[in-house]
């Protein structure tokens, strides 16, 4: 599994290029590009096509080759394989069947812009494609608007705007996020902003429309403890009993009984003072 470059193809590491010369096949997303890669560093291999519409009939070629002793380089047309593109169904067959599968790391475009992005040093979801019709796409956002972690997604150049407005409708138009287009090439991009100033920062200049897209939203600020139900229990101390009102509380808010039980003592206890 040979990791490739993502726009610049001089970003692929010695051992990348040493497992392609040694490779006797090199099986490729589009065989087309690759082929440019290899001529850009002056190598020549044997080319065969797998991608997601041929993997499984692929992969079975591939376990063929392999149990005649031959070594395959998988690669995809940018980035890691099996990262959004091909390669996972390849890996898990070659896997069952005995094979060692070696990882060669290097370019990946979700890594790159979040390298780039400025964020803190916090934990972040790769969900890669979103669905590309509308609908389905709010609803894959829906159980992610109060995610903790940063969102990473891909998108392609047609579908970036209708994108970034469903992002905004589902996630918020004051969330914060990172646009980040054509990583390593001569007009790439990066910049940061809120949900509700992209779309018209894309319809401004059609050219920002081009490439290959990774946003990133950033995570929602993690909430006080106690923020969702201190003013519930407070409410409730005013009018009935403490053990009733901390009842009363857990049963309406599903906070945990010991946390609100010693807030409530807290509170009680600042009133008579």
């Amino acid at each position: 599994m040979v990791a490739t470059p993502i726009g610049n193809l001089e970003d692929i590491s010695a051992r990348a290029l040493d497992s392609l010369a040694r490779a006797d096949t090199i099986a490729a997303e589009d065989t087309r590009v690759t082929a440019r890669l290899l001529e850009h560093h002056h190598l020549h291999g044997k080319l065969i096509a797998v991608h997601e519409h041929n993997e499984r009939q692929s992969a079975e070629r591939i376990i063929g080759e392999l149990a005649q002793g031959k070594t395959i380089a998988l690669v995809t047309d940018a980035g890691t394989p099996g990262v959004s593109d091909p390669g996972a169904l390849v890996v898990a067959r070659a896997r069952a069947a005995g094979f060692r599968v070696i990882p060669i790391p290097g370019p990946n475009a979700a890594v790159t812009a979040l390298s780039a992005a400025g964020l803190p040093d916090a934990p972040f979801l790769f969900f890669g494609f979103l669905p590309p019709k509308s609908a389905a796409r709010r609803k894959a956002l829906e159980p992610l608007r109060e995610s903790p972690y940063a969102l990473v997604f891909y998108e392609a150049p047609h579908r970036i705007v209708e994108c970034v407005e469903d992002l905004s409708r589902v996630l918020g138009e004051d969330r914060t996020v990172v646009i980040a287009r054509e990583l390593t090439k001569m007009f790439e991009e990066i910049h940061r902003f809120p949900l509700s100033d992209v779309a018209g920062w894309l319809r401004e200049n059609p050219d920002r429309q081009r490439g290959e897209f990774v946003l990133i939203a950033e995570s929602v600020p993690a909430k006080e403890p106690g923020a969702e139900w201190e003013p519930v229990l407070a409410a409730l101390l005013e009018e009935i009993p403490l053990a009733r009102a901390v009842k009363l509380t857990c049963k309406i808010t599903g906070a945990k009984k010991n946390l609100v039980y010693e807030r409530a003592l807290s509170l009680a206890a600042k009133t008579r003072d």
